[in-house]
């Protein structure tokens, strides 16, 4: 969300500046160049690799091509690519791209499931070596924190990419019986298939939308290796959604012919509180009920000299990588502003806890203004999966006049925010991308506060509008999915929508709204929420025009409180007053993120369903 996202009715052209010109050496150090060819090695082998694993789902033949009057096309597909491709979004792109791979003129439907992930890892590998390969002397602030951005992005879609590929091959080991028909074993569910491949198209816009308003050689560069690649992850989100295994109705509904999975547990459904489930690892369980005091943390951080290490970021580098278990990580309470606090993807199963809100605090002031990418302005940001936070403020100090200023990024997959404030003005909670659930938080901040493309569930939380600038109007969130075939949305459930104590004296003046529509597809739902009478009657507010409200879904679900009533609700075609409990069910934890056991296994309370 760059400049082209200020505040609804933000005079913000004013707030465009230039920046000074920042000089990058080319990889001269000895440390970079081993980083860039441990790098492109990695690419490399994931393009033979994906390109190797075709080989196991079909014999290939020899491929016959003929010439065909259709725009677009360039060789005539078989009546399977035909049908397999009518489903997508982008057709054409789809015959060319499957054409192109080896034994494609001989697949079966089935078969070209696979091909379609084994084609799309080795065009986001290819863009993922290419762009590592990339030698610039200088360029400005904002187009270098794109530029880091993608390399980021394209390496996490390759891992998405790759794990989501070795779910859908056949195993030699059996994981089940199913009705008298033996199953091969997957490493994923098809829940974790559809959020992967959600994630990485998410990944893609992310990245392209870094180099918006910016120009010069590297930019270039970067949109050459980026061509197609949305399109691409697009199609092959549709043809899995299309394979009978994933959501693409727009609503997300529960597959009743879903396999059951190697790996995948019942929900207890005798206890629908959600408290602990009894297939729940005791450990787990324990972790965020427990006092401090009683906990055994693998590395302490203080300031003072008091623990292990005095920064977070030393703590994050001696975690281990892949971790099999929680790695704990207790930060004492103090002021931590420390210039990159990033939990990688390879940090897996990281927990950071605090001494309590507004005791320990991780703070910053990065923002576009200053020459950064949204993507890059967090103070604190995770992308390994299973990452815990709870006890902690984060916190982005820029300022409303900074716009866009992120203090939390979460785009790790089976992440819980518990117990914790996340405080800032616009874009104060970057929801990014993949499974999320947020407990008992407080979240502060003025336009799109809470924003991005996880499937994420807020849950008892306490979500704070504050002042902004002369001329803007609140919006809580702004969710931008982009593909129907998407998983992803906001559910906020039994939370409360309250003015901030700056806000509260003059909330009659700046308006407040539930959402707009960042993308066209576009999904958030509010579910047994109380809300306040700083809420405008309206409730959601436009993008720019009619766009996507006739394509988003924004529903409410009997909320509560003065600014709750539907009487003078907007009257878009995406816009519906929930009243079937079966439809509400579907963006409750139980139903939305928690397709197998990750969100129990944390020892989170949560409620599965609409119980409240």
């Amino acid at each position: 969300m760059e400049y082209g996202r200020l505040g609804p009715s933000d005079p913000g052209g004013s707030s465009r500046r230039s920046t000074d010109s920042l000089t990058k050496p080319t990889s001269s150090t000895s440390s970079n160049k081993k980083k860039l060819i441990m790098l492109s090695l990695l690419a490399a082998v994931l393009i033979v690799a994906s390109a190797i694993s075709a080989a196991i789902v079909i014999v290939t033949r020899s491929r016959a091509s003929a010439n065909q009057n259709t725009p677009g096309l360039t060789r005539k597909p078989t009546q399977a690519i035909s049908r397999t491709c009518s489903k997508t979004r982008f057709p054409t792109l789809c015959i060319n791209s499957l054409l192109d791979f080896p034994g494609s003129t001989t697949a079966s439907e089935e078969d070209l499931v696979h091909i379609s992930f084994n084609m799309t890892l080795r065009h986001v590998s290819r863009a993922f070596f290419d762009s590592n390969g990339i030698s610039f002397a200088e360029t400005e602030p904002k187009v270098l924190a794109a530029y880091n951005d993608c390399l980021e992005l394209l390496e996490e879609s390759t891992d998405a990419l790759s794990r989501s590929l070795d779910s859908i091959l056949p195993s030699s080991s059996v994981s089940s019986i199913d009705d008298g028909e033996v199953k091969p074993a997957m490493v994923g569910s098809t829940e974790d298939v559809m959020t992967w491949l959600s994630a990485a198209l998410t990944n893609q816009d992310t990245c392209a939308e870094g180099f918006e308003d910016t120009s010069g050689a590297l930019k270039d560069q970067m949109v050459n290796n980026l061509k197609d690649l949305s399109e691409l992850v697009s199609n092959c989100l549709a043809i899995f959604s299309a394979s009978g295994r994933g959501d693409f109705s727009g609503v997300p509904i529960q597959n009743k012919n879903k396999r059951r999975l190697m790996g995948e547990e019942d929900m207890d459904h005798d206890n629908i509180s959600g408290k602990f489930p009894r297939w729940l690892n005791k450990r787990d369980r324990r972790l965020l009920s427990l006092p401090v005091s009683a906990m055994q943390a693998d590395i302490v951080v203080a300031k003072n000299g008091n623990g292990t290490v005095k920064t977070i970021a030393e703590a994050i580098k001696k975690a281990p990588e892949h971790s099999s278990r929680r790695f704990i990580i207790y930060v004492k309470a103090g002021r931590y502003e420390e210039n990159t606090l990033k939990v990688g993807r390879k940090k897996t199963n990281l927990m950071l806890i605090g001494d309590g809100k507004g005791k320990t605090v991780i703070t910053g002031r990065k923002n576009v203004v200053d020459g950064m990418t949204t993507f890059h302005t967090a103070s604190f940001a995770a992308s390994g999966a299973g990452f815990i936070a709870r006890d902690i403020t984060f916190e982005n100090y820029a300022g409303p006049e900074k716009h866009q200023a992120v203090a939390l990024r979460v785009g790790a997959d089976h992440a819980v925010i518990y117990r914790c404030n996340i405080i800032g003005y616009q874009d104060s909670c970057y929801v990014h991308s993949n499974r999320q659930f947020y407990r008992e938080c407080d979240i502060y901040g003025t336009v799109d506060f809470i924003f991005g493309n996880a499937a994420v569930v807020f849950q008892k939380c306490n979500l704070y509008a504050r002042k902004p600038m002369a001329q803007q109007k609140n919006t809580i969130t702004a969710q931008n999915r982009k593909d129907p075939n998407q998983n992803t949305g906001i559910s906020i459930h039994d939370c409360r929508i309250l003015p901030a104590p700056d806000l509260a004296p003059v909330k009659g003046t700046f308006p407040t709204y539930l959402g707009r529509p960042w993308k066209l597809y576009s999904r958030t739902v509010y579910l047994l929420s109380y809300m306040g009478d700083h809420v405008h009657p309206r409730g959601w507010l436009e993008w720019n025009g009619d766009f996507a409200l006739d394509t988003l879904y924004y529903g409410e679900y009997m909320n509560y409180g003065p600014g709750s009533a539907v009487g003078q609700r907007v009257k878009w075609a995406g816009y519906r007053v929930i009243t079937s409990t079966m439809e509400a069910n579907r963006f409750t934890v139980g139903q939305f993120i928690s397709g197998s056991a990750w969100l129990p296994s944390t020892g989170v309370a949560f409620l599965a369903g609409l119980s409240t």
